[in-house]
């Protein structure tokens, strides 16, 4: 999982989740303010 989080004027925090990275990746391009790009990865998950 991967999540965007945004912060904004005003101390807003907006938090995006997405499933691909591709797909973070293409949004992330086009979100402006301060931006965080994270991958979530839980312990039980397969990919580890």
């Amino acid at each position: 999982m991967w999540i965007i989080t945004v912060y904004s004027k005003g101390n807003n925090i907006s938090m995006f989740e997405f499933n691909s990275e591709q797909e973070a990746r293409e949004a992330f391009k086009n979100v402006s303010g301060c931006k965080i790009l994270s991958e979530v990865i839980y312990f039980n998950d397969q990919i580890v």
